[in-house]
């Protein structure tokens, strides 16, 4: 086994959050190597909705949302939700921290991090987009919901209440104005909730572009390349090995989503992820192609036109570490589609695709640094939120690495909170 030349900054994965770390670093001067199970900027990231999202502000972890779950799991065929049963106590210990979370507390807790890391992100991706000349498809449309359900419609309204009251940007749209808005909505729609901060892209165009600049910045990037452990000393990770040698760094960024917690056990760090396998389809652009990135309200399915591909995205299916999407729910994103949009042809499938959200159990992201470690930083959890929070995740974190004053506190997004 080759021992490597040592490192500045070490970055465990290639994903959007690790690419982005890299990417602030570079930028202050820092020297980066990037290390990859799989291929860098072609894992869990690539294949989600694309969206930018700084209107999701309500962490996972609410209150109704366990009662909504066992209502969802009573409708096996459309529920956008489903959990993995298992006895493996580490999975039950997430479980039981999850239903606690579910709390007024845990909103008021993650909405002030929450906000603060997704603004700070938007703000970023607008910047980076426009600074590298990034040809990704992506548009500053917003995101719009679609209501079939008096119900539902009122529950939208209610949550754009509270988004406002924390200064995002909420339009709330009558039947009359939302077909005026999105002609490619069916007749049966009949109101939509607009965030219009919000933003989206092809995500695999941005990763692509994100990961070819972070190497011409002169980044070292190893891809297949899993690590197979740590070797600590004296509070500080001093050798990171892998099946082609050791990795010395005087810092050690572990950004590798779902496979944090295993990859972690070496450092004697619990870290409490599950992961949460979704689903997308994407196919050529549909003759009434939607206007604008949107979500299906009821039916909790993300819609994103990207020039000439059309991406349907949904499901979250909590302890399924599996990256084989299951055909049966393919087909049924694909209905639930139909169900509000205006697709009368077959569809001209381009890809299907599951892949995998790190989800804490609070719904909030791991962002600071070890307990255990001076020299490493965890940059994780971000569940179905990495794309839309990376390069804001990837700023804080090199502000951390260079000493600097972060931009916004990051306390509540510690480790030990658990």
């Amino acid at each position: 086994m080759t021992t490597k030349s040592k490192s500045d900054v070490l970055i465990i994965g290639g994903g959007p959050v690790g690419l982005s770390c890299a990417y602030y670093l570079l930028k202050s001067g820092r020297k980066v190597t990037i290390l990859d199970a799989n291929e860098i900027g072609k894992g869990s990231g690539s294949g989600n909705a694309g969206h930018v999202v700084p209107s999701h502000i309500i962490p996972l972890a609410a209150p109704g949302v366990v009662a909504s779950a066992l209502k969802w799991m009573l409708d096996p065929a459309h529920s956008p939700f489903s959990m993995k049963v298992s006895l493996d106590p580490k999975y039950l210990m997430w479980l039981l921290q999850f239903v606690l979370a579910c709390s007024e507390a845990n909103v008021q807790r993650g909405i002030p991090p929450l906000n603060s890391l997704g603004q700070l992100s938007a703000k970023n991706f607008a910047q980076m987009i426009a600074e590298e000349k990034f040809d990704c498809h992506y548009q500053e449309k917003g995101l719009l919901f679609l209501y079939k359900t008096e119900a539902a419609f009122s529950g939208g309204k209610h949550e754009g209440d509270l988004m406002q009251k924390h200064g995002i940007p909420v339009s709330v749209y009558d039947k009359t104005k939302v077909h005026e808005v999105e002609p490619a909505a069916l007749d049966d729609v009949i109101g939509g909730v607009h965030f219009t901060g919000d933003s989206h892209m092809n995500p695999a165009l941005f990763l692509k572009m994100l990961s070819d600049r972070v190497r011409a910045m002169g980044a070292e990037m190893y891809e297949n390349t899993p690590v197979t452990g740590f070797e600590s000393a004296q509070g500080k990770v001093r050798v990171v090995r892998t099946a082609v040698g050791e990795f010395e760094a005087d810092h050690v960024i572990l950004a590798a989503g779902a496979l944090t917690p295993s990859m972690a056990r070496d450092l004697k760090l619990n870290i409490p992820i599950q992961p949460a396998r979704g689903y997308s389809l994407t196919m050529s652009a549909t003759k009434q192609m939607p206007r604008h990135a949107l979500i299906l309200g009821e039916r909790r399915v993300a819609v994103s036109p990207m020039d000439d591909l059309l991406r349907f995205t949904g499901r979250l299916e909590v302890g399924n570490g599996s990256m084989t999407p299951d055909p049966r729910w393919i087909q049924r994103i694909e209905n639930s589609a139909r169900e509000y949009l205006r697709i009368d042809e077959k569809l001209d499938i381009k890809e299907t695709w599951a892949g995998l959200r790190p989800t804490t159990p609070d719904g909030v992201p791991i962002i600071g640094r070890s307990p255990n470690h001076s020299n490493l930083v965890l940059a994780t959890g971000h569940a179905m939120l990495g794309l839309s929070l990376g390069p804001g995740t990837g700023q804080v974190v090199a502000e951390l690495i260079n000493g600097k004053k972060t931009e916004f506190d990051l306390s509540p997004l510690r480790l030990e909170r658990f």
